[in-house]
């Protein structure tokens, strides 16, 4: 699954919300991934309304906070994040971009990334925006994030440092340091806060991808102008993997939903549309580490967005015993993975090749059993279904509150999922 979003009137982080929730992520699994976070509940509240902004309706992500005016330092929000019991991928991505807007806000005002004091966008919204935008496109089975230009309207605008001209200038800095592109604003004002650069600046490309349309979500802003305030967000396929779908059997695509539970979009994160000239595959021959650290350089690889990582035995010079660590990943990843394998492991150089991937399509559900929700990978060849497989970390979790067997569970999905197949 991939997605484009389209920001005719910007994007913050609470209309990226909208989009999301509009779109088909249930509000009550970003209360659920709040509430991971460890918060106090009495400081936060999250409301959906429906709202119109000119002519076009628009999903509301209202947020509210309850806390006194905050300095937090990187250091404070990444606590937060990395003490909470989310997927590990949530994590390290909410990170990610908190780590952008520090970087961002510490060439702005000319200090260190570790002394930066977070003002607006350290506040407990601006955590709820960017926590909840990452596990919202997980949730969704989004693989890749896609994303037009962003409008920089003109002005100025108050922060806790006085006036600022528009665009702010950490929100500059953060999309000039991916050369994201621009569009012509449709009017002065605040169209792209720095919480939604840093959101982009961290999750997308800046392209337009040929994409079999399933759903668009449209999310609204905080303010009305003399134009719909709103950003879109496209759900898909590539057309490669879906173009002719007409049929609308029940077990067929159409029936899917985009929805998928976060402990399955662990998954999905690391699925990426085929696509020639996307992916490469990188490797190196290693007989000198501890093999005890193989374990943690593939984490630290899929963390930073390979899609696949294994090692193969070899026998290498003077007959020392050795591995061959093989990982691909989208081509825009090749600098950083490979500085990874560079840096993680005792290598000196590292092998890319370009390959082709040949995927089948698939998209995730979340089936009712006997002993809770269980989300499942629907494989999908020639427009039908053609494979279920449960997320089986959550057949292990419900098995042992249960105190039945994970076969038992797995037996009860199979029996959730029957009619897909038949």
């Amino acid at each position: 699954m991939i997605a484009y979003l389209d920001m005719p009137s910007g994007i913050s982080g609470d209309m990226f919300l909208g989009c999301l929730v509009d779109v088909g992520w249930p509000l009550h699994e970003l209360h659920q991934v709040i509430q991971r976070l460890g918060l106090p509940d009495e400081s936060w509240q999250i409301n959906q309304k429906m709202v119109q902004r000119g002519p076009l309706r628009g999903t509301l992500v209202d947020i509210q906070v309850e806390e006194g005016p905050t300095h937090r330092h990187l250091a404070d929000v990444t606590q937060i994040i990395t003490q909470s019991t989310l997927a590990n991928t949530i994590k390290s991505k909410a990170v990610a971009v908190f780590t952008r807007l520090a970087e961002a806000e510490a060439w702005v005002h000319g200090t260190s990334v570790e002394q930066v004091h977070f003002h607006e966008v350290g506040a407990l919204d601006a955590i709820i925006d960017i926590v909840g935008v990452v596990a919202g496109l997980e949730s969704l089975g989004i693989g890749q994030l896609y994303a037009s230009g962003a409008p920089l309207g003109e002005g100025w605008t108050r922060s806790a440092h006085g006036p600022i001209p528009l665009p702010a200038p950490a929100t500059l800095h953060l999309l000039t340091d991916v050369k994201a592109p621009s569009r012509t604003a449709p009017g002065p004002g605040e169209l792209v806060t720095p919480t939604g650069a840093a959101l982009i600046a961290e999750l997308a490309i800046f392209r337009q991808p040929p994409m079999m349309l399933h759903h668009v979500g449209y999310g609204a802003g905080q303010k009305d102008f003399d134009w719909p305030n709103v950003a879109r967000i496209w759900l898909g396929t590539t057309q490669s993997a879906t173009t002719g779908l007409t049929k609308t059997s029940h077990n067929t695509l159409q029936e899917t939903t985009p929805k998928a539970s976060q402990e399955a979009s662990q998954e999905a994160s690391q699925e990426t549309p085929y696509g020639e000239g996307t992916f490469v595959q990188i490797e190196t021959n290693i007989d000198d580490m501890n093999p005890e650290l193989y374990g943690v350089v593939r984490q630290s690889l899929f963390d930073a967005g390979a899609l696949d990582v294994w090692t193969t035995p070899i026998q290498m010079k003077k007959e020392r015993p050795g591995n061959v660590l093989s990982l691909v990943a989208p081509s825009h990843l090749e600098e950083t993975l490979a500085a990874t394998v560079l840096k993680e492991t005792t290598t000196l150089g590292v092998r890319v090749h370009r390959v082709h991937r040949h995927e089948a399509d698939r998209v995730f559900r979340t089936i009712q059993t006997e002993y809770g929700e269980v989300s499942v990978k629907l494989k999908i060849l020639d427009h039908q279904i053609v494979g279920v497989k449960p997320e089986f970390d959550r057949c292990v979790e419900l098995a042992k509150g249960a105190g039945v067997t994970v076969q038992a569970v797995l037996h009860e999905v199979k029996l959730a999922t029957s009619h897909i197949l038949s």
